[in-house]
């Protein structure tokens, strides 16, 4: 948002502080503005201090930004707000759990403790290896379940039916289940037959056999079934329906001894984690919500008086009734866009706005029915929707409609009316209404949308508006390709790279498929004696061919360098040591060899893994196609790739939609665990195992869980919430592409799809790579989080006369940036004069607004300083690291030095044989002074002494 002033029902929102808020609030409508001035209104009241407003967010750099906001609306200071609860759900349970909880397990019949030292384990390939340790240990245990494990394809997958257990507040206790747990288990055959009921109406008025008849004409293909499974016919019956009666046939089903395993796994394992002293996001809901369900008196102490939730789409039931039990009134604001809820894959559930009110009734008397938890009034409840859109033009807001309302696949029906019933539409605030919306096919469809980006890059008829509201003609920058899936992308960047398109993948990676974990794992391999293997990979990295591979495999006559190297990797006594060794060998030092060594030091660390287990851990991590964040930035000016669900909350002047191809988007099959947990139909179990069935064991379908499957429509409407976003990131531009079989959406939108012929040249461009400054890795896990700014002392900067404001200061920093980035700005005041003849008298290369990140270890946590660097100036012989301050005086420079002082640390690790220095330059009097650097100690010593709790846990 832009304007200064909030607009009229932002305004409404604002001032409304009391009582319970609905706010429906679209894509680009302002959510953050309007959130961070409502809590600023809300701690200016009398008697209302920070702890007493709840602010939820869902990610540490949204709570990161939203108390920025605040401190720039309200007399509180940043370092009065850093311990205000203003952070994710996972970080306040962590908080509550720290403080109060460490007894909370005992609620459920388990006798170890949460103690200060129980670390969180974020890295899903972590907890993976952690619990593949658990399910040895737990079969082992437990003969009396072998049937169930031999009916298991991947025992591991048992750990995604927990995490969406516990999000769903499905818990286990001593004796059985928490609460009344076990009813979601078990199902709702009322719900279930409405759906079945819906899905076996005949079509065109009787005429034609209903959906479900017409689906189950598949029933038993590719399947094994045991003796008592009903044939086809018994199962469609005769007529356009299938018999009523089959809805409570396939329904009741014998799961008794199916829930004791689960049950058994779950609590046995919250048990493994607590001996093993860590937990993971799922368990820290789910013990703070045990605690504060169980212990009264502590309710009623951590309650807040207002309770604020952003992004509510994306919250887990769980999370709905936390927010609840941690209001004491009812002053709760809940803030959402239901077209937006595309993370269901995270356990988020879009019927907590959808059916806010139903809900928060529902959930109420489910809390209170066995003590009076919830003492507030739960209405009326206050409906407020933002619609006034400060991102798109009125074209593209229009168009992002229709996705709503069209099919995703032929078999899909949408119910237009109920979703027409739901929108609210958005209005344009563009200053321009210069929009282009096209498709495009080709077989070719990689180089199609390279050959696209061509074409729009400098093209006036796709002009995008500048800082200032003008239009100008679009750069690489501009551009965003979005996919719904990661495969295309990856496989984009590798054809822009043959071409010389800038361009840069920003998101989750396929970690292991990368070449630096290819090479890792064959060095792992030939140390751990599958030569083969590993030496394959080896020596055609070394450039011999198939040929000569494998003659040098038959011989084993390995080149004498590789087999000293060989022997070197032996004498190496720790596994990052030896990552690190090959890594350097082969010139990987990016970020990806960074996440990659991390990542396997950290299951090394957390796992009684041998090596050898490694290399099996490497090769199903493959296999799985696991996924981390990796980051790797082309450069300030290049088109930017990434998956929809990574540009949720992002916008770009031009968005091309790729890939919109079937079985692409959405995605083909189906999946999902052998052992299963869906509304309304509760767990079900999709393979079973019989030693007596046919005289042979064997593992055999189940034929109840088919047909259930088959009653149970897909979720095609976040598909279609997924397009939706995709279309709503575009400010200005939107372009669909698609290959040989363009899907359903390119199809029923109201958009002309032209057939196309690449005609694709290699670019000259120049060099414009400025990578992001990282030592390793940025660490998304906190615990705790800082800026140089949080080491600051305010007080300095008090009662100081003569000073200029934020304002100037930013125009200044500004100005500078332009201008050493070579636009054609002129200075307007004497500061900016001096910074003119600063830069004009440097001879090297200038980096500008760097990010630079700091990750240390202060006491045992992880801590990551990240800040953002105004001008690194570099030399073949040294880098100077220059901050500009327009101070009259210089009374902040003891504070400036800690500033510094990180971003010296992090530059450091990025030019090792440099000469670098820091340095400040006063912009007023156009003199700059050297400042005296911080060592390690001191800034861990400057963290340690901030005192902020390990609140900033990222979700």
């Amino acid at each position: 948002m832009t304007d200064l002033e909030p607009n009229d029902q932002q305004r409404e929102l604002i001032d409304s502080t009391d009582g319970l808020y609905l706010v429906d609030a679209g894509a680009g409508t302002g959510k953050t503005f309007t959130v961070t001035r409502r809590y600023a209104n809300i701690v200016s009241q009398p008697g209302v201090e920070p702890d007493d407003v709840l602010l939820v967010t869902f990610t540490n750099n949204a709570a990161a930004e939203m108390r920025e906001r605040i401190v720039g609306n309200c007399h509180y200071g940043m370092r009065e707000l850093a311990d205000a609860p203003i952070q994710t759900f996972h970080s306040l349970c962590h908080d509550l759990l720290e403080e109060h909880g460490h007894a909370a397990p005992t609620y459920l019949g388990i006798d170890d403790r949460i103690t200060g030292s129980t670390r969180l384990v974020e890295d899903e390939l972590v907890e993976e290896a952690l619990f593949g340790e658990f399910v040895d240990r737990f079969s082992d245990d437990h003969p009396e379940y072998d049937d169930f494990f031999r009916a298991l394809s991947d025992p591991t997958g048992l750990l995604d039916l927990l995490n969406q257990l516990a999000a769903k507040g499905v818990f286990p206790d001593a004796e059985g289940w928490y609460r009344d747990g076990e009813r979601h288990l078990d199902g709702d055959f009322a719900a279930f037959k409405a759906q079945f009921d819906d899905l076996n109406e005949p079509r065109n008025d009787g005429r034609k056999q209903s959906v479900l008849r017409s689906k189950l004409g598949r029933y038993g293909q590719h399947k094994c079934y045991l003796p008592d499974a009903p044939e086809k016919s018994d199962i469609r019956g005769s007529g356009k329906q299938v018999p009523d009666e089959l809805a409570r046939r396939v329904f009741e089903e014998d799961r008794e001894a199916l829930k004791e395993f689960v049950h058994d796994v779950y609590h046995e394992y919250l048990q493994f984690a607590l001996r093993r002293n860590y937990l993971n996001f799922g368990m820290l809901q789910l013990f703070a919500f045990v605690l504060l369900c169980e212990n009264h008196a502590l309710r009623d102490e951590v309650a807040f008086e207002y309770v604020m939730i952003d992004e509510f789409q994306d919250s887990s039931e769980i999370q709905f009734k936390l927010a609840l039990l941690l209001a004491g009134t009812n002053n709760v604001c809940v803030v959402g866009d239901w077209k937006q809820s595309i993370y269901s894959f995270q356990y988020a559930d879009v019927d907590n706005i959808v059916e806010f009110e139903s809900r928060l009734d529902r959930f109420v008397d489910q809390l209170n029915s066995d003590h009076e938890r919830i003492t507030y009034p739960t209405t009326p409840v206050n409906t407020i929707k933002l619609v006034e859109n400060y991102r798109s033009t009125q074209e593209i807001l229009d168009f992002s409609e229709h996705g709503l309302r069209v099919p995703a696949a032929n078999r899909d029906d949408v119910d237009v009316d109920a979703v027409d019933d739901r929108i609210v539409s958005l209005e344009s605030n563009a200053d321009h209404e210069n929009t282009t919306i096209e498709a495009i096919q080709s077989d070719e469809e990689q180089e199609a949308v390279l050959a696209k980006i061509q074409d729009i890059v400098g093209n006036d008829d796709y002009r995008v508006e500048d800082e200032d509201g003008d239009l100008r003609a679009p750069e690489y920058g501009d551009i965003a390709v979005l996919t719904r899936t990661r495969d295309f992308g990856r496989e984009l960047l590798g054809t822009a790279e043959e071409y010389g398109l800038p361009m840069a993948y920003e998101g989750g990676i396929e970690l292991f498929r990368t070449d630096q974990a290819k090479l890792l794992l064959a060095w792992l391999r030939i140390l751990e004696d599958d030569a083969d293997r590993g030496w394959a990979v080896v020596l055609e990295r070394a450039g011999y061919t198939l040929d000569e591979v494998d003659a040098i495999l038959d011989r084993e006559a390995y080149p004498e360098n590789v087999v000293a190297f060989r022997e070197e990797l032996r004498e190496m006594d720790t596994l990052g040591g030896v990552a690190r060794r090959v890594f350097a060998r082969y010139g990987h030092d990016g970020p990806t060899a960074d996440v990659v060594l991390h990542t396997l030091q950290s299951v090394h660390d957390a796992t009684t893994q041998t090596r050898g287990d490694l290399v099996r851990f490497v090769e199903r991590a493959i296999e799985a196609g696991s996924t981390h964040e990796v980051h790797a930035g082309a450069g300030t000016d290049s088109v930017t790739v990434q998956t929809i669900h990574a540009t949720k909350g992002l916008e770009y002047p031009i968005v091309v939609l790729a890939n919109m191809n079937s079985g692409r988007f959405p995605p083909g099959g189906g999946g999902g665990g052998d052992i299963t947990y869906t509304d309304p139909v509760g767990l079900r179990q999709r393979h079973v195992y019989s030693a007596e069935a046919y005289g042979l064991p064997h593992v055999y379908d189940n034929w109840q869980a088919d047909v259930l499957q088959k009653c149970l429509p897909r979720n095609y409407d976040e598909e279609r919430r997924l397009l939706y976003v995709a279309i709503t990131r575009a400010k200005s531009h939107v372009v669909f592409t698609a290959g040989e079989d363009p899907n359903t959406f390119v199809e029923e939108l109201p958009v002309d799809v032209e057939s196309v012929t690449p005609d694709l040249s290699e670019i000259a461009s120049d060099e414009t790579a400025q990578t992001t400054f990282q030592i390793e890795m940025p660490v998304r896990e906190g615990p705790r989080g800082h800026t140089p700014h949080t080491l600051m002392r305010d007080d300095v900067f008090e009662d100081v006369e003569g000073g200029r404001g934020t304002e100037f200061g930013t125009k200044v920093h500004d100005f500078a940036e332009a201008y050493a980035d070579g636009e054609d700005v002129a200075p307007r005041n004497d500061d900016e004069e001096n910074v003119v003849q600063f830069l004009d008298g440097l001879d090297g290369e200038l980096l500008v607004e760097e990010d630079a990140y700091l990750p240390l270890t202060v006491d045992g946590e992880r801590v990551t300083i990240s800040g953002v660097v105004d001008l690194v100036h570099v030399t073949p012989d040294r880098v100077e690291i220059v901050d500009y301050k327009t101070d009259r005086g210089r009374h902040g420079e003891d504070e400036y030095r800690k500033q510094l002082s990180v971003y010296y640390h992090v530059v450091r690790e990025v030019y090792p044989d440099r000469e670098i220095t820091a340095s400040i330059l006063y912009t007023a009097q156009g003199t700059r002074r050297t400042v005296e650097l911080l060592d390690m100690s001191e800034i861990r010593a400057l963290v340690r002494d901030t005192g902020t709790s390990s609140a900033d846990v990222e979700e």
